[in-house]
């Protein structure tokens, strides 16, 4: 049944994507986070109680998604159809492929007609760094980078743990990877009490980034892309990034479109220096965002098709 609701929330995901009125998971994920994080910070007086109360909030977190998520499951159990639509509405949730792809539609669209202003408040809803004096090539660059990175995030990293546990353990990934979005900066707010999450997020993300790699080119195989600059850069340039595991599908991307990314950014009025990610064979232009969300959709299909085949691999050995 597991597999059947697997298919169900992802082509569910692909049609309706998240409807800002649909009162998503994650959002209450959010409220909860934040709930926790004003207790630590009343509750912690140094710097070590705040990173002692990171790995509280992270726990209380994470095991409540958990949790709530295995005995709603639990209790659907009592009926098969039940349980399949429940589990499938709560694997759709984890997934976010389509609103990737039109959060960075809007903001190409907005980019054609020049408005350089409304799309750097366009590109603000869906990245951590400032965005008040980009670029038009800064502006592609960023949303490029954040479409390449939230694949695995929205995407290959929640299938992989749904395949392997289902919606529990795919939502309980969500409740790490929203811990990461909030509260894992490295700034003077979030250095201590964001060090769990960041550093836990990192790990949930270790397997899932690399086998991206292949998925990534396998996709753009079959989009007529450069396939083989795509595995080269992700594999030259894995470190090339603050994240042990962002360098790898943005050099996968910048690979198979054969531009430069990475670079300077600022984040909170703070300059960040990073290194570059891709060879510069030509400029970035506004079409790359376009391109890049085909490489979403393309490495979407491959990762259900890929982690499916090995999902009936193992079954099969296990009967």
């Amino acid at each position: 049944m597991n597999i059947l609701s697997l298919y169900i929330g992802y082509i569910t995901d692909l049609i309706i994507g998240d409807p800002y009125s649909f009162p998503h998971p994650v959002k209450y994920i959010g409220k909860l986070i934040k709930v926790v994080e004003n207790f630590v910070r009343k509750t912690a007086k140094t710097d070590k109680g705040l990173k002692i109360g990171g790995f509280f909030l992270w726990f209380v977190t994470v095991g409540t998604t958990f949790a709530v998520t295995y005995l709603v499951m639990r209790l659907a159990r009592f009926n098969t159809v039940v349980y399949v639509i429940i589990n499938s509405i709560v694997i759709y949730t984890t997934l976010a492929t389509k609103c990737l792809k039109d959060e960075a539609k809007k903001i190409y669209d907005v980019l054609k007609t020049g408005d350089l202003q409304k799309s750097r408040t366009q590109l603000s809803y869906i990245v951590g760094r400032d965005t008040a004096n980009l670029d038009e090539k800064e502006i592609i660059r960023a949303t490029v980078e954040t479409v390449a990175e939230n694949t695995v995030d929205g995407l290959i990293a929640p299938l992989f743990y749904a395949f392997i546990g289902g919606a529990p353990l795919a939502m309980a990934y969500k409740a790490i990877n929203t811990l990461d979005s909030t509260v894992g900066y490295k700034n003077e707010k979030y250095l201590h009490i964001g060090f769990a999450s960041a550093k836990i997020d990192d790990i949930a993300n270790y397997i899932p980034s690399r086998i991206s790699v292949i998925l990534f080119a396998i996709g753009n195989f079959f989009l007529g892309n450069d396939y083989k600059n795509c595995f080269k850069i992700a594999i030259r340039d894995r470190k090339n990034h603050k994240s042990p595991n962002c360098a790898f599908s943005e050099g996968a991307v910048a690979g198979a479109l054969g531009i430069q990314l990475g670079g300077t950014n600022v984040y909170f009025g703070e300059v960040v220096y990073k290194p570059t990610i891709g060879d510069k064979t030509r400029e970035i232009e506004v079409e790359d965002i376009a391109r890049t969300n085909k490489i979403l959709y393309a490495t979407s299909l491959t990762s259900m098709l890929v982690f499916t085949l090995f999902y009936i691999l193992i079954y099969m050995i296990i009967m």
